[in-house]
């Protein structure tokens, strides 16, 4: 099983997967070896939805995942306890015994640690013979492992996610040659998964387990795997351990740093002082898919106390704006969770299973197809197509589908179905969140303050536009346009400018940032008439972010209908005079004089270290401003800047806690807020392009008000940026809060890894002391200019 580092333009981090899922289930939870043999039928019939190599014979991956075949194993004569008092798993080990011996001893003394009894292994039959030369040379070893505990069944559940997770962590930290072919495919008390690099029919063929008809469940989940422009391995076929996942999550860089920066809040009495143990979250970017991560942080929220149902509406929530027709109280709860967690956004089809559960959600768009059949005898089959499983006309009694953001439940112990609206308004019940929002929250239009607000800035004009490299093509082609418009100015098909790294002219940091956008299976989304699904929203303020615990301190937010924000709207923020929000200013300027590199690269540092002092003094939001410049002080790009906090804070952990305000006039078309908000910051004040508009209004260039033009170029920077979100296929700003969808080009790695960490770049370039000398040549211009004028 080899796994690809990363090498020229392939990068790990696009590993992304389009497939056909499915689920049988009989609905009064019956079990029997048809559920299994129906289950392989629909993932048969699906064979077209996945993809095989060259050689027609080794596939991008398959597999099934069912209830714990208790008499099963007990045929094969393995002594056990009853079900529900042990566990069970597969494990993918190393080929050479010596490598398998060091990783079974790891996992041998982590279940003693914990206090657990290893019952027995069992070697799992598998016919290799059946596998293409690609995936038979990636084989790994197999082994069942069976584990007890005297504990009742949801507490063994979460130790044996302990002992799962130790053990990962501790083989990941080790010298054990094959490592990386270490893979704990499921270990649970309640489910079991067969699957591997194969295509759909090879693999019955490969497990003959499958085949043996002891083997009975009332559920079987199946998905065929189409890795979309990526390599196909055994770990990364589906169902995962939860889930199985029809799509692509957009956002999956932001969503997995957001997550490793929880850690640092997190706490819950279902762990306990344990819950240490299960970090990272999310397993280590960019060697799984994101798939694969959303399964982890599924699992992870599930096993700290949420149902299934509550913990996918928290990371894929559907649209809950003024257009969608659903009660104020579920609206209510979705934007509770959405002030302390982003959705996974993108397409997606997802199925989700835990033994008694088993279910079915769409995206908010709606992107992915899911259908169903429900018979006669409370059989349940959903999958990709309509045709995955046949059954005569006379037995179905309903066929549907899955409609956007919708949820379909079936209860195999109570044998019923939940539908999505008697689910949702159970979900919003659990908490009065409308009171919560309404005591708490602060929307920034309706904040007063008492002093009188001083916003122009026409006496430092010129300064700003000269410091800041403002061209007459700036100002003609781009800001005027944008104000008289309400649109950014639209350009002809193609670039021919040369890359920044290229250019004999000082260039601002964000030219050397390339967009990314939605290709191959993933589709764009059209930001005027899919307004429904589509939000700036934005929220800043609360230092608890523990999204382990419920409570009405998460609410205590400022909520912003825009990410950019006026010069009026910045004073407020800085004198609010409500006593629950503090700030701190942090000065985005480094001297013009001494070795540039260096001291840039100590500012940087200053900078970071304050932030990090801001966090642990409880302030709300950090402003970085380059206002401060002057003859002996250079502004540094607003976006290395933002881009150094966001990394620094989330490498200590502590980016959770406080919110990232911009205050720079570097910022002035829609790419540079894309930018700045791709790598974390919350909002963006561009007091240099207001400063322009108010300069170009004074001298007659803008026959309109300053309040008008202001407010129709930041009408343009909106449209612009739900532009730039739906090339992506993105519904949210806050799901492109720091997701990072750029390229890099013409950058060093060590600048890359250090400030724009798991961004992609295949061509190296420029590092600090060329990014500081770039930014002096205009500012080095003007004083000397001033000076001598």
């Amino acid at each position: 099983m080899k796994v690809l580092k990363e090498s020229g333009l392939y990068f790990p981090g696009y590993e992304h997967d389009a497939c056909g899922i499915g689920f049988v289930a009989n609905i009064r939870g019956m079990k029997s070896y048809e559920v299994i043999r129906r289950g392989l039928d629909v993932l048969i019939n699906m064979t077209h939805r996945g993809a095989e190599n060259a050689d027609n014979v080794s596939g991008d991956g398959a597999g099934i995942l069912f209830q714990m075949p208790h008499e099963f194993f007990v045929a094969k004569g393995l002594t056990l306890p009853s079900p529900g008092q042990y566990g069970a798993g597969i494990l993918f080990l190393p080929k050479e015994k010596k490598e398998v011996e060091k990783c079974l001893a790891i996992l041998e003394k982590i279940i003693r640690e914990e206090g657990l009894q290893l019952l027995a292994y069992r070697d799992v039959p598998v016919n290799s013979s059946c596998l293409g030369e690609i995936s038979g040379r990636n084989e790994p070893s197999m082994k069942q492992v069976f584990i007890t505990g005297n504990l009742e069944q949801e507490d063994l559940e979460r130790k044996l996610y302990l002992v799962r997770k130790r053990t990962e962590n501790t083989i990941r930290e080790s010298t054990i040659g094959q490592k990386e072919l270490f893979y704990v495919v499921s270990l649970s008390t309640k489910v079991i998964n067969y699957k591997g690099m194969l295509t759909p029919k090879q693999l019955e063929e490969y497990f003959p387990d499958l085949t043996d008809h002891s083997l009975q469940s009332a559920i079987a989940m199946v998905h065929s795997r189409f890795s979309t422009n990526t390599f196909p391995t055994w770990d990364m076929a589906q169902p995962f351990r939860y889930i199985c996942h029809n799509g692509e999550i957009n956002t999956i860089k932001g969503n997995r740093m957001w997550m490793h920066a929880r850690e640092g809040v997190l706490h819950t009495d279902v762990f306990g002082p344990d819950l240490q143990k299960v970090f990272p979250v999310i397993e280590p970017e960019p060697s799984k898919s994101d798939s694969a991560s959303l399964d982890n942080a599924l699992e992870f929220l599930h096993l700290t106390g949420r149902s299934l149902p509550h913990a996918l509406s928290m990371l894929i929530p559907e649209s809950f704006n003024d257009k969608n027709p659903i009660p104020d109280s579920l609206k209510a709860y979705y934007e509770y969770y959405s002030t302390i967690m982003e959705p996974w956004d993108g397409p997606a089809s997802i199925l989700f299973c835990d033994g008694r559960f088993v279910g079915g959600t769409l995206d908010r768009n709606g992107l992915r197809p899911s259908r169903y059949v429900i018979t006669t005898d409370d059989m349940i089959v959903m999958g990709s197509e309509v045709g995955c499983q046949v059954f005569p006309p006379e037995k179905i009694k309903v066929k549907g589908r899955l409609s956007p953001g919708k949820i379909l439940l079936v209860d195999t112990k109570l044998g019923i179905i939940i539908p999505d609206s008697e689910l949702k308004s159970q979900l919003a019940r659990m908490h009065p969140y409308a009171n919560w929002l309404k005591e708490n929250r602060l929307e920034l239009e309706k904040i007063e303050i008492r002093e009188k607000v001083e916003v122009s800035l026409h006496e430092r004009i010129n300064e700003y536009q000269k410091v800041f490299g403002y061209t007459k093509e700036d100002i003609k082609n781009i800001i005027i346009p944008m104000c008289v418009e309400k649109y950014e100015p639209t350009g002809s098909m193609g670039n021919d400018v040369p890359p920044a790294v290229f250019s004999r002219k000082p260039q601002r940091l964000f030219n050397y940032f390339k967009q990314q956008f939605a290709q191959v299976t993933n589709p764009p989304i059209d930001p005027i008439r899919e307004g429904l699904v589509m939000t700036l929203t934005n929220y800043i303020g609360s230092v608890s972010k523990n999204i382990l615990v419920d409570s009405p301190s998460h609410c205590r937010l400022i909520k912003f209908k825009s990410p950019i924000i006026t010069n009026a709207d910045l004073e407020k923020l800085k004198k609010i005079p409500d006593e629950g929000f503090s700030h701190v200013v942090l000065p985005m300027v480094f001297p013009a004089l001494g070795d540039h590199g260096k001291e840039l690269e100590k500012s940087l540092q200053r900078i970071c270290e304050e932030a990090e002092k801001a966090v642990d003094s409880k302030k709300n939001y950090i402003i970085l401003s380059d206002r401060s410049i002057d003859a002996g002080m250079c502004p540094i790009p607003s976006l290395l800047a933002t881009a150094a906090v966001h990394h620094y804070l989330i490498r200590r952990k502590k980016r959770m806690q406080v919110g990232l305000i911009v205050e720079s006039a570097e910022p002035r078309e829609v790419h540079h807020f894309a930018l700045l908000l791709g790598y974390g910051a919350s909002v963006v004040n561009p007091y240099g392009a207001y400063a322009v508009i108010e300069s170009l209004i004074a001298n007659f260039e803008l026959e309109m008000d300053l309040n008008t033009a202001i407010a129709n170029y930041n009408k343009a920077i909106d449209n612009g940026l739900l532009k730039i979100l739906s090339k992506m296929g993105i519904s949210t700003l806050r799901s492109y809060h720091g997701a990072q969808i750029f390229e890099a080009l013409g950058i060093s790695k060590e600048v890359i890894d250090k400030y724009f960490t798991y961004t992609p770049t295949a061509i190296g370039g420029i590092g600090l002391d060329e990014i500081a000398r770039e930014a002096l040549i205009p500012h080095k211009e003007y004083y000397e200019e001033k000076n001598t004028g």
